[in-house]
Order: C-alpha cells, then sequence, then structure tokens
C-alpha cells in the first residue's frame, strides 16, 4: 500500500500557466489563428502535461496487460478463457493487431501477464507479475481481495517505473483477457451511475440473447457485492480485474511521472475511472485515444470530461486504439515545434480588422 499511496501524493495538478504562452506559438504560426483545431488543444495538452515548452514524443511505450476472470464460467463471452494466453503468446512473437499498429507508430510494446489462468512459458517479450490465476466469479462474491487489488495496482506502477528508467515520452495501454468487458462494465456502472444497460456493450461479439445475459450477470454481481463503496479499491476488488489493476497503476505513476498517457477502449477506461476515484487530479496526464463500438464507452469518457480524438468503430482493445492515437498527438507536437512563424517564413499575418 505504502507504493501506491507514495504514487498518488506524487501526482499534482500541472501548470496551466504555459497553456496561455503556447497558444501565443500557435496563433504566431503560418495558418489562421485555430485553424488546426484539436491538434492545437492537443499541443498544448502536451506541453501542460510535461511541462516542457517543445514536448517529445520520441520515447514511446504501450503497456499490454493479459488476466483472466472467474466471470467466464457464466457464459459472458462469446470466446473461450483459452484464448487469453493464446493471444498473450501472439503479442509477443509480435503478430497481433497491437503489433502491427505499435510498429507502423514506432511504439514498443510491453506484455505484462497479471492473472493469466495458467503459467505461461518465459519469453523475453513477457513480464510476470501474476497476482493470481485469474479472478473469482464475481456473481458469487468479491472477485479478489482488497489485498490483491492493491497488489495489482501496485504492479502496474512498478512495471511503468522499471521501463521509465529506459525512457518514456509517452504511453499507452491496452487490455487482453476473455470476458473482461463484463467486469469492466460493472465498474463503470457503479463510477458512472448508469443502468448496466446503458453500460454493457456486445464484447467479442455477443448475439442479443448473449447481451440479455450479459447484463443479468452484471446485475446479479452488483446485487452480490451491494456494500461496493465509491472507493475505487474496492470497486476494484469487489468486481474488477488483475489487468484492469494494473492499467490503473500505470496511469498513476504515468501521472506521477508527468508523462502523458493514452487510454486505449472500453477496458482502459475502466482502469482510469478507477484511477480518477483514487486520484481525480489524473485526468489531467489522459488523453483519450478513441470512442469505441462498445456503447457505454462514451459515458465513461463523458463522466471524466475526456474527448476521444478518433471514432473508428473498433472494439479490440490490446491497446490498438492507443497506438493511432499517439500518431495524432506525434503530429500535433510537430505543428508546434517545426511549422514556421509568420515572421521566419515571410508571410504577412492577418489584417487588423480596423484597417479593412
Amino acid at each position: 500500500m505504502q507504493l501506491l499511496n507514495d504514487t498518488i501524493q506524487k501526482i499534482k495538478k500541472p501548470d496551466y500557466s504555459l497553456a496561455e504562452e503556447t497558444q501565443k506559438k500557435l496563433d504566431n504560426l503560418t495558418k489562421p489563428q485555430g485553424s488546426l483545431g484539436r491538434l492545437e488543444e492537443i499541443a498544448k495538452q502536451m506541453v501542460v502535461i510535461s511541462g516542457k515548452t517543445n514536448p517529445c514524443v520520441k520515447n514511446r511505450v504501450i503497456f499490454t496487460m493479459a488476466a483472466d476472470h472467474g466471470v467466464v464460467a457464466e457464459g459472458v463471452s462469446a470466446f473461450p478463457q483459452e484464448v487469453t494466453p493464446q493471444m498473450v503468446y501472439n503479442f509477443v512473437r509480435g503478430g497481433a493487431a497491437i503489433n502491427v499498429l505499435a510498429r507502423h507508430v514506432g511504439a514498443k510494446v510491453i506484455v505484462v501477464d497479471m492473472g493469466v489462468a495458467v503459467d505461461l512459458d518465459k519469453h523475453p517479450g513477457l513480464i510476470i507479475k501474476k497476482v493470481g490465476y485469474g479472478t473469482k466469479n464475481m456473481t458469487e462474491g468479491p472477485a479478489m481481495s482488497k489485498e490483491e487489488a492493491i497488489a495489482s495496482i501496485e504492479a502496474g506502477i512498478e512495471v511503468f517505473e522499471a521501463e521509465y528508467g529506459k525512457g518514456i515520452d509517452i504511453v499507452g495501454i491496452g487490455d487482453m483477457g476473455i470476458g473482461n468487458s463484463t467486469p469492466s462494465a460493472a465498474i463503470a456502472s457503479v463510477l458512472t451511475g448508469k443502468s448496466v444497460e446503458e453500460i454493457a456493450g456486445r464484447g467479442t461479439g455477443l448475439d442479443d440473447a448473449g447481451l440479455s445475459k450479459k447484463v443479468a450477470v452484471i446485475k446479479k454481481a452488483l446485487k452480490i457485492n451491494a456494500s461496493l463503496a465509491t472507493d475505487g479499491l474496492d470497486i476494484l476488488a469487489k468486481v474488477g480485474g488483475f489487468e484492469i489493476g494494473g492499467l490503473t497503476g500505470v496511469i498513476l505513476a504515468a501521472a506521477a511521472r508527468k508523462v502523458p498517457v493514452v487510454i486505449d477502449g472500453f477496458i482502459s477506461t475502466a482502469a482510469a475511472l478507477i484511477a480518477y476515484t483514487l486520484k481525480p487530479d489524473v485526468k489531467e496526464y489522459m488523453i483519450a485515444a478513441h470512442c469505441s463500438q462498445e456503447k457505454g464507452h462514451r459515458l465513461m469518457l463523458a463522466h471524466m470530461g475526456l474527448r476521444p480524438l478518433l471514432d473508428l468503430d473498433m472494439r479490440l482493445g490490446e491497446g490498438t486504439g492507443a497506438a493511432l492515437g499517439m500518431s495524432i498527438i506525434e503530429a500535433s507536437v510537430k505543428i508546434l515545434t517545426e511549422m514556421a512563424t509568420f515572421q521566419s517564413a515571410g508571410v504577412c499575418e492577418r489584417i487588423e480588422d480596423e484597417k479593412l
């Protein structure tokens, strides 16, 4: 608990005085003021987060965390639990969508076993931080103990810190875990106050009957764990997952180090909600990469006041949206740091209104 507390205490509100100076710089670039829209907003956010007038995005890291969930016994997924370890091996071999998109944007993928239900073969591209062999079935009681919830978050902090020493300018988060959209929906329903029906989606591709069953399972889990508090640790323990806890830790650690963290899809945003309840200031360090096809995702982002960069009807996870988001963020930083000013380019500036 000490590591978690120390990390939370290090998270401070960023210095927004830098935003005004950055806007002046953006306004002096060879374009009509504000004409690059969100790219200008992102550039300012990158300056504010990093505290650097010329932020760098050279060292890009995506943490993809994997774990299993006891609630799959309730039939909430279109895929069997065996897919979780199979996909982890696919990640470390470089054959998954996240690997392709990470290579596309020049990001390093770090794969972490937070709680896969089997022992995985050792691989140089795999970090083992296993808290347990999958969570318990949350329809029968808490998914994990509070101690396990803390351990999962602190494992995420440790993984981030180990990589931070090698250099990180921007971090993305992603997930793998069959059935994990079910605990994520439970977390979101509790923390946003929205109904399960408004939040829960089709996950890996459930049909209408499967979705109805999933909604019923989540409601049962919330009823069984009726003592859920607004405390993020309690919610994570009762209806969360080990990879969700690990991603929460990465978010908190990144904010403590003033590193922008790019949030992926539905499961990553559930982790962001947990982090937000533990330290609301952490929101200032988050950039929402995209809005996924999961219908509750937009509600989750809105609860934290986050506006997604992209909307591509994606619902894969893994950090795929975060990788694409990094490309947009890099573009915004290059606009700020590489574009000519009116003076340097010898371009006439806007005619003042009184001269028109």
